[in-house]
């Protein structure tokens, strides 16, 4: 395996026991708390919500985009999920690990230069892990933020 994969998958393993700490000792309703309840651009999204999609969206990444092997992803099913158990949405979340793993691991170099096509654009494989590990980046911080508001309006 590439030192450069080994690094990706360490990054990525590290991000996802992240999102799971992120949601222990949490009680169902907080999982499933919105800070903001609006719609639009002022929607917010709670813990289970952003841990489904973080799940759906690095399986349709690596199986869809990098693999180019078709999958049935119901994005908006992600935004919408409701009433998961905990247990549920860390196996999601291990699940999309394995996936990630799976299609990583055997990539040559010369792989992580082929190019493939997302939204109409070109993208090299590694541009596309790349992608990748800053979409979950970028949750992680949603997810801090939205469990430190639920914690905060918990006390009062």
């Amino acid at each position: 395996m590439l030192k450069e994969i080994q690094a990706y998958l360490a990054k990525l393993d590290d991000l996802r026991n992240q999102a799971k700490a992120l949601l222990e000792g949490l009680s169902p309703e907080a999982l499933d708390w919105r800070p903001i309840q609006a719609e639009g651009e002022l929607a917010t999204n709670s813990l289970a919500v952003l841990a489904v999609h973080l799940a759906g969206s690095q399986t349709y990444w690596m199986k869809e985009i990098i693999g180019r092997t078709p999958i049935q992803r119901d994005r908006e099913a992600e935004f919408a999920a409701k009433g998961i158990r905990l247990d549920d949405l860390k196996a999601r979340l291990d699940a999309a690990g394995k996936i990630v793993e799976e299609v990583l691991s055997p990539l040559s170099e010369r792989q992580m230069e082929e190019e493939r096509k997302f939204r109409d654009k070109a993208i090299t494989v590694r541009g596309g892990i790349l992608q990748v590990i800053e979409h979950v980046a970028q949750h992680i911080g949603h997810m801090q933020l939205t469990r430190q508001l639920w914690l905060a309006r918990s006390k009062k």
